[in-house]
């Protein structure tokens, strides 16, 4: 049985969806066991009406919500009864808790993996490693995405190997493609910390190093994992993101402009649904915390309870696979 921590007041549509997911994982996934840590008395109501096996969800009280607004590592530390930070303490108690799961603020979550779970023993800095689809519909993870700003070659040379695993054990990807975010994809280019990181990871074995890649070929289905700091990351990821929605926009704006158009638009709508699901982050889950000693997922703000349910459904793929163990036992090889 495999226990997962849920922060339940976490993101903007709590706790409503973070119900609805907890209730779907539970009932499709057969040696799951949740913890739900919130505000007894509105879980409880809303576990009222959902139909689920009661011996393998627990609820936690928690009095407190941490907010997007709050200084993270204050908050944390003095807002010791909020979801997030007793679902922590629980995650860190807990011998049999393995993962921990929230929508809530990042820079909470980071503050608190740090403070109250720590790194795998040789992790210099743990890093965010969300993943995309591709054209070739396949997945894509990029490792960092907001972690670590400012990074030295050695951090990413470790987020290549641990996103590498990542891929591997939650997707069955394998021997994943490593490419390194660059302005180009000649070994010359780019800065002093892209030439170094290079030649780190040309040499590194345990990694399937493909050279460098420019951002435009993110989605192509070329790559399995990108490589870059957590700055670069986090632009690359959202701007990603915004194209993609901006895009959807667009297109459905010039499939309504004329009578045309319109019947030419019904023609092609189930395509259209499934570009769009194919496009929606909500079907794909959150963003692993990779480096800490325990599974720790980090969903989206806006996320609807089949992104709840596909963040757990990647905690419970992590450890069912033993992910964070096959990370220390890299180090002790490299």
């Amino acid at each position: 049985m495999i226990k997962i921590i849920v922060d339940a007041m976490g993101g903007d549509n709590s706790p409503v969806v973070n119900v609805k997911g907890v209730v779907k994982a539970v009932n499709e996934i057969k040696d799951l066991q949740i913890v739900l840590v919130g505000k007894a008395e509105e879980l409880t109501e809303l576990l009222n009406k959902e139909k689920y096996d009661g011996a393998r969800l627990e609820i936690v009280n928690a009095t407190e919500v941490i907010s997007c607004n709050e200084k993270p590592t204050e908050a944390i530390k003095n807002k010791k009864d909020s979801s997030m930070s007793k679902g922590y303490e629980l995650l860190r108690a807990d011998e049999n808790a393995r993962a921990f799961v929230s929508l809530g603020s990042t820079g909470a979550l980071l503050a608190g993996a740090v403070l109250r779970v720590g790194r795998i023993k040789g992790i210099k800095r743990p890093a965010f490693c969300p993943i995309l689809p591709t054209m070739k519909q396949s997945l894509v993870g990029i490792c960092d995405s907001g972690a670590n700003v400012d990074c030295d070659p050695a951090w990413l040379q470790q987020f290549a190997v641990m996103g590498s695993l990542y891929m591997q054990k939650a997707y069955g990807v394998k021997n994943p493609r490593v490419a390194l975010l660059n302005i180009g994809i000649e070994e010359e280019k780019g800065n002093a910390l892209s030439k170094e990181t290079y030649a780190l990871l040309k040499n590194t074995t345990s990694i399937n190093f493909v050279g460098n890649m420019e951002a435009r070929d993110l989605l192509s289905g070329e790559v399995d994992l990108v490589v870059c700091d957590g700055f670069n990351g986090n632009v690359l990821l959202k701007s990603t993101e915004g194209a993609c929605l901006e895009l959807m926009k667009l297109l459905k704006k010039s499939m309504m402009s004329s009578f045309k158009s319109k019947i030419g638009a019904l023609l092609i709508k189930k395509k259209m649904y499934e570009i769009k699901d194919l496009m929606d982050y909500n079907n794909y889950g959150g963003a692993v915390l990779l480096g800490t000693s325990k599974t720790i997922v980090k969903g989206h703000g806006s996320s609807k309870a089949e992104a709840v349910y596909q963040c757990i459904k990647q905690a419970y793929n992590m450890e069912s696979n033993h992910l964070v163990q096959s990370i220390a036992e890299s180090l002790e090889n490299e």
